[in-house]
């Protein structure tokens, strides 16, 4: 795992090369082993690469990485699984290697492709991996960028006219494009809703997320092409016939040949062990291999969230069954939020997510002990279910043909409950969408505030600049181009996989593992393992209140059955306690009144009203402020240390 800065240019546009040399400094956590600058001042290209050395450790992989001629020129980040298949059939037809990396095994593809035609589409997809690269072509003039069909890998640009720069991290764009800015009203809005920001958006309207399984062409500068080159199985969905037996047999066999799959590599691979169903399974396959695999996991002295289950006996049971080494680090909640800010810094966006710092803590461990590579079990959820959400939806069932007044009680009833108790949450949570139709109510599962709530502690330029844009609407936009016969809860899945992995846990995951020089690796994101979960029918994945039915009983000749059916829980951090007294010090800091009329984002007096009522249990507001405490720290890091003065709004209000 590496990480990827560059620009292309044409006149009157210029570039230094100690600029460029300066972004690639930014990524040095991503890739200590290595770094390499590649320049062409006359072409307008510039490419840079850190580079963590996984395969092929000597000279032969080093980055940027040229054709024979000299006129091919390519940036990698990520790992390519099937690239010794992908080799032996380019050496069959007179391809001659010099490494035995997967970087020169996507550059020969990729000459492939362009001596004979055809379809860069179906050649990308035949890429089973986690990648994100930049290649020039001298002979084509043009500058081409793609990213893994999921988003595992980040990869963020700024386009202007003339100039163009990408990098792995929106940090290291700053030496080249020299300011970020102005704000994104609508994105914000949708961190604000959702925690996060589905789509392409990024607080600064100037940066852009490219799409997971989209690729773009340059030429001088400017965009010319943009093509989705892969499309999640839903939406080549058809009716199936797959019993159970199929079903258990075909999970076990798919995600068994997965973990095998991304354990290569020519440096030593661990893994994440929550002691959850999904890390679990891939240490069981993973130990079939290495059955002296390494295994890390995080003790948090804090405890956990009122209405969550503690990991760390679980982890420490399926250790002890399964005869592998577990790791332990420990961190106190202090340690944990006097690090949010710079959590925050790391992730170059304002996810308002704890979790994030776990995966931090475990890679740095994981590093310590001689680890550059982790598996872990992101993904099941969202292919599998396993979400409260997905059983909400499930229920709907037993409501949804009530007349619209009815359930527009039923949401109003709940948002009376006492928010201080779990269930009272999650009963708000379930029927707070209950008044919503269709796709719409699917979308809303996700959101953390209503519009209305928001706007109240929006200034009004802030409002101004949100108009009527719609927080969910690349959610929506992608939902109706799904089949119309695909049912709720396999559209659900679907939101899950475009977006609450690309645009939050895979962000989260990459950023926090790279701060620490660890790559992260999913098996159950392998391509051929998603292919097959699309195809389960969906009464094997959620059967009643039993999530993820169809991988619980795969794993029952495999795991303990009380580490199987153990409640869910996940990396989180007791929160709702650190509003009260973790963070305190630092909510009255950031979200107080001199800072917020500062920035002009938010009405002070409304935020102070929304604290209060937080701390009375009127209303659960803890992941709001966490919200409004991420961006406002993400503008002190990235606007006014860059000397953009903000609220400056720009960007699409669509």
């Amino acid at each position: 795992m590496c990480g990827l800065v560059g620009i292309s240019f044409s006149p009157p546009f210029t570039l230094q090369e100690d600029n460029l040399r300066a972004a690639l400094a930014a990524l040095q956590h991503r890739g200590p082993d290595d770094a390499g600058v590649f320049m062409d001042a006359e072409r307008g290209i510039g490419l840079a690469h850190a580079r963590l050395s996984i395969l092929d450790l000597s000279p032969l992989g080093h980055q940027p990485m040229l054709s024979e001629d000299g006129r091919v020129a390519l940036v990698f980040n990520g790992e390519i699984y099937n690239f010794r298949e992908l080799r032996a059939e380019l050496e069959a037809v007179g391809h001659v290697f010099c490494g035995h990396s997967d970087t020169e095994v996507l550059l020969h593809l990729y000459l492939a492709w362009r001596a004979h035609g055809g379809d860069l589409a179906k050649t990308l997809r035949r890429l089973n991996g986690i990648f994100a690269f930049a290649l020039w072509d001298a002979e084509r003039g043009a500058l081409l960028l793609a990213r893994d069909a999921l988003g595992v890998k980040p990869l963020y640009y700024c386009a202007d006219a003339g100039h163009f720069a990408f990098a792995s991290e929106i940090k290291a764009l700053l030496p080249l494009i020299g300011r970020l800015g102005p704000l994104d009203a609508t994105a914000l809005h949708r961190y604000l809703s959702f925690l996060w920001c589905p789509g392409e958006g990024t607080p600064a309207s100037n940066v852009k997320k490219l799409g997971p399984g989209e690729w773009i062409w340059v030429r001088n500068g400017v965009i010319e092409e943009r093509v989705v080159w892969y499309r999640l199985p839903a939406f080549r969905h058809a009716p199936s016939a797959m019993d159970e037996l199929a079903a258990v047999s075909g999970t076990v066999q798919h995600l068994r040949a997965a973990v095998h799959r991304q354990l290569v590599a020519d440096v030593p691979v661990g893994a994440f062990l929550s002691g959850g169903l999904d890390s679990s399974s891939v240490v069981v396959f993973a130990r079939e291999r290495n059955p002296n695999i390494r295994c890390f996991t995080i003790e948090s002295a804090g405890g956990t969230e009122a209405g969550t289950a503690d990991d760390l006996p679980y982890a420490r049971r399926v250790a002890e069954h399964l005869g592998v080494l577990l790791e332990v680090v420990r961190v106190d909640a202090a340690r944990m939020a006097e690090d949010l800010a710079g959590m925050v810094a790391q992730l170059d966006e304002p996810l308002a997510d704890p979790a994030p710092l776990n995966v931090l803590y475990i890679s740095r461990l994981a590093r310590e002990c001689g680890m550059k590579v982790l598996l872990s079990g992101a993904g099941g959820d969202d292919l599998f279910t396993g979400y409260r959400r997905h059983r909400a939806v499930l229920a709907e069932r037993y409501w949804h043909w009530l007349p619209r007044p009815v359930r527009q009680g039923l949401a109003g009833l709940a948002g009376t409950l006492d928010q201080r108790w779990a269930w009272g949450r999650r009963l708000r949570k379930a029927f707070d969408c209950a008044a919503l139709d269709g796709d719409a109510r699917l979308v809303n599962y996700f959101a953390w505030s209503r519009r209305d709530d928001l706007m109240a502690l929006y200034t009004p330029e802030f409002r101004a600049a949100v108009g009527e844009a719609e927080a969910g609407a690349p959610m929506l936009d992608f939902l109706a181009g799904l089949p119309s016969d695909l049912v709720p809860l396999e559209r659900m899945l679907a939101l899950e996989q475009r977006f609450f992995l690309a645009d939050h846990n895979l962000i989260y995951t990459d950023k926090m593992s790279m701060a620490a020089g660890v790559e992260v690796r999913v098996p159950f994101l392998d391509l051929e393992l998603v292919e097959f979960a699309q195809r389960i029918p969906i009464r094997f994945k959620q059967r009643g209140s039993e999530g993820k039915w169809v991988l619980k009983k795969a794993m029952e000749p495999y795991l303990p059955k009380d580490a199987i059916y153990r409640p869910k829980s996940g990396f989180g951090a007791p929160l709702r306690r650190w509003m009260r007294f973790e963070l305190r010090e630092l909510l009255g800091d950031v979200l107080g009144e001199a800072s917020l009329r500062r920035r002009g984002l938010f009405d002070p007096i409304a935020v102070q009203k929304l604290i209060a009522a937080n701390d009375a249990g009127r209303v659960d507001a803890s992941y709001t402020l966490l919200s409004l405490l991420c961006v406002e720290l993400w503008c002190r890091r990235f606007m006014d240390e860059a000397g953009e003065h903000s609220p400056v709004f720009g960007g699409s209000l669509a």
